[in-house]
């Protein structure tokens, strides 16, 4: 009898226990097998390729108009800076702007004493200086062609001498700082 088991069943004892299977189980149909192998979809927390591509297309646009608007921001910023010290610049001279008037009327004032006279010429050329150093210029004017950036016309004669549009006469000297007018030359103009 013995011998009728060993023939009915072919495969020894040893390796049905290597493969797993227990007395009461049997093995796979052929079917199930070739379902267990066929390719998978990805798991959905994991995006396709072309989605890959795309978020690191997204990811470096991003990026560079980050740098972008960064760089923007620094120029911007080197520019408030520079346009606020030049305006605080200009609102300082143009508090001593009085000063100034007044040194230049005192020097067209005759005075007998020339010590005087002497010390408002060096206070005055001082005060030049001092302007000179900070990048303030005087904006020529007289004999000049009216220019409407630079001069304040507060009267207008008829003079056939002077040509026209041109500044006869300086009531109050104007200054300039680079581009910025820090007061506009008051002036006569001749039509």
């Amino acid at each position: 009898m013995a011998k009728d088991k060993k023939k009915e069943n072919p495969v020894p004892e040893d390796e049905q226990d290597k493969s797993g299977d227990t007395p009461g189980q049997t093995a796979p149909e052929p079917a199930e097998c070739s379902a267990a192998q066929e390719p998978q979809a990805p798991p959905a927390d994991e995006p396709p390729q072309d989605s890959q591509a795309q978020l690191l297309a997204e990811a470096a646009d991003k990026y560079l108009r980050l740098a972008a608007e960064y760089d923007n921001y620094r120029k911007r910023t080197a520019k408030e800076k520079e346009s606020a010290w030049s305006e605080a610049k200009a609102q300082t001279v143009a508090a001593f702007l009085p000063v100034y008037d007044n040194l230049e009327r005192a020097m067209k004032q005759e005075t007998a004493d020339e010590a005087y006279k002497k010390g408002v010429e060096l206070t005055m050329k001082g005060f030049q200086d001092a302007l000179a150093s900070l990048g303030v210029e005087l904006i020529p004017a007289l004999g000049e062609t009216f220019d409407p950036n630079r001069h304040n016309a507060v009267m207008h004669v008829d003079d056939g001498e002077a040509g026209e549009n041109t500044v006869v006469e300086v009531f109050q000297q104007g200054f300039i700082c680079g581009e910025k007018v820090i007061r506009f030359s008051m002036v006569k103009v001749a039509n």
